[in-house]
């Protein structure tokens, strides 16, 4: 089932993707954040992290951004991490969907957050130094933001589809 959502993840990144302009990266906006956390939600924070870091770090390996792979796989695991564990806390049970929504509200937090943080790094590692790439980062969020806002509409709607059909079946969550 990892397997399986690591191939959702990278098709998810893969099929629809819209390059934006920015100071630092080159972002752009797709799903692979939003199969990410669902994939989390499904197998929990183990296997949902390990699902994420292999599509999304095999996606960045494949597509020319091997130089910061490593970034993306480390952003992956934090937000699977934070997933799986705002969803412990929230105790979520089958059909409450507000808790959902503060579950995708947490991914997209620390998405914008850690992207940010990897911005900042991927400028540095060209030579500028911090307070210059801190600021080149933020100017480079808005992909972030949009992909953050997907997931938060997204998520909850695919899980809930997925909770009456597929895991009711499965009984994998």
């Amino acid at each position: 089932m990892a397997g399986l959502c690591a191939a959702i993840i990278f098709i998810g990144i893969s099929l629809f993707r819209i390059n934006l302009p920015a100071v630092v990266g080159k972002p752009f906006i797709h799903f692979g954040n939003t199969f990410a956390v669902v994939g989390t939600l499904i197998l929990g924070g183990r296997y949902g992290s390990g699902a994420a870091m292999i599509g999304l770090g095999l996606f960045d390996i494949l597509n020319g951004y091997a130089a910061t792979a490593w970034l993306t796989i480390i952003e992956a695991l934090v937000l699977c991490l934070v997933v799986a564990g705002v969803f412990r806390v929230v105790q979520y049970r089958p059909g409450q969907i507000k808790k959902l929504y503060l579950v995708s509200a947490a991914a997209g937090l620390i998405k914008l957050v850690t992207s940010w943080m990897t911005g900042i790094v991927e400028s540095m590692m060209v030579g500028t130094n911090f307070f210059v790439a801190a600021v080149n980062s933020f100017l480079s969020l808005p992909a972030t933001a949009i992909n953050s806002v997907a997931t938060f509409i997204l998520v909850p709607i695919v899980y809930i589809a997925l909770e009456k059909t597929i895991l009711r079946r499965v009984h994998l969550n």
